[in-house]
């Protein structure tokens, strides 16, 4: 630990982003290992069908966003009065809890009442990007944003391919080694996680600047950027075609069993974490933050077309690769959002965006898993369970649209 004291500025910052790759991964990890159960979970304490199930699952990412929502900027506020290393931790240990919720919850109330404890601890990924911002320059900015996007991808190679195996332990089993895991993970940061936040840098915690609306309120100071962010704001609110039904969708569609979900998942994960940890870091010198987040979302939006018409099961592995390289937008615009802001309200901005992508996980899982059911209903006009994938290509669109108007504007 001494050598961390006395080593040069420059080496301490490349020792902090190792330090939070590591914590954020151990914690995709957990979160990777359930996703692939979930359905057949559901699906069974509810004795429905999967198609069906994809609107409890709804329910339940509706109750996760909605906690988020409000405690996410007061811990944001937190982290920056105290630090973000305390708040981390907190989180952390909120999920472990969550975990062991799942894990032995007898009904579905329960599930409800983990995921309830989640949204309210879960900060970990809006405070681990006030960490990176704090110990980032100018130059590394877009890199080390990217390696929140690597950490998401390498847990996703790990994560759902162990839980997809792990059932054959039983449907609760991977709930388990997610508690345990993420429980393990909490320790690691207790002993190892520096803080980042130097002590001028911060400033007192106010109510004010902590309430939800007053947190979305604040993305008012930084008008600059305000198109950018309503630009992220539609890219999250698109990615829930995928993120909300992926698993509800195979199952249906394709008669994919936990552990070929947990595959599927796992190839997700390890072409995020190339397009993260390696494409964007050489592409990104080459064409630009701008020309990055333009190419980002149209390769989004071209894979979202294609998992909409896909007829056989190869197909979506293969999809999976302009979808995933779309993946070279979300830090572009994270980076130049936060370039935007002072050192001091890092925290706050996080809080903020966090808040807002939260209103759109409050509105998003419903809106796809109900659009999902619908039409696999027999209600439907036609049958098109792909119907979630076009609204989230055209959402992505959209995206690019408000994205240029804003850099040329402001350029």
């Amino acid at each position: 630990m001494l050598f961390h004291y006395f080593a040069a500025p420059n080496m301490k910052k490349q020792a902090a982003i190792g330090f939070i790759f590591i914590t954020l991964l151990i914690d995709v990890i957990g979160w990777g290992l359930i996703i692939p159960v979930m359905p057949q979970l559901i699906a069974g304490m509810k004795h429905i069908p999967v198609n069906a199930a994809s609107k409890e699952g709804g329910l339940l990412l509706f109750v996760y966003a909605f906690m988020q929502f409000i405690c996410a900027p007061i811990l944001g506020n937190l982290s920056d009065q105290y630090g973000r290393r305390p708040v981390i931790l907190f989180s952390l240990f909120g999920f472990g809890i969550d975990y062991i919720f799942l894990g032995f919850a007898p009904s579905f109330g329960w599930l409800f009442l983990g995921r309830t404890i989640s949204g309210i601890t879960g900060a970990s990924f809006t405070t681990a990007s006030a960490y990176i911002a704090d110990v980032s320059t100018p130059e590394t900015r877009t890199k080390n944003f990217g390696l929140i996007g690597a950490a998401f991808g390498l847990g996703f190679i790990i994560g759902p391919a162990i839980g997809g195996l792990l059932t054959g332990w039983g449907i609760r089993a991977p709930f388990y080694a997610a508690a345990i895991l993420t429980l393990l993970n909490w320790l690691y940061g207790y002993f190892v996680l520096p803080e980042s936040l130097a002590l001028e840098n911060r400033r007192k915690f106010e109510w004010k600047r902590a309430n939800p609306l007053g947190s979305l309120l604040n993305l008012k100071k930084y008008p600059a950027v305000g198109g950018l962010i309503f630009a992220l704001t539609l890219v999250y609110l698109g990615s829930h075609a995928v993120q909300s039904n992926w698993s509800y969708f195979t199952a249906y569609r394709f008669q994919w069993t936990p552990k070929t979900i947990g595959i599927s998942l796992a190839v997700v994960g390890a072409l995020v974490a190339s397009v993260q940890a390696g494409l964007i870091r050489v592409i990104t010198p080459k064409i630009g933050t701008e020309r990055c987040i333009y190419i980002g979302l149209l390769l989004y939006a071209i894979g979202m077309f294609l998992f909409a018409v896909a007829n056989q099961s190869w197909m979506m592995f293969v999809f999976l690769i302009p979808y995933c390289l779309g993946g070279i937008a979300g830090p572009a615009l994270q980076s130049t959002i936060s370039g935007h802001v002072p050192p001091n309200s890092q925290g706050e901005l996080q809080g903020s965006l966090t808040s807002l992508i939260s209103v759109t996980a409050i509105i998003g899982p419903l809106v796809m898993t109900n659009l999902f059911s619908y039409f696999t209903s027999d209600k439907a006009p036609i049958l098109f369970p792909g119907a979630p994938f076009v609204l989230g290509g055209i959402l992505m669109l959209m995206s690019s649209v408000v994205a240029y108007k804003s850099l040329k504007q402001n350029g």
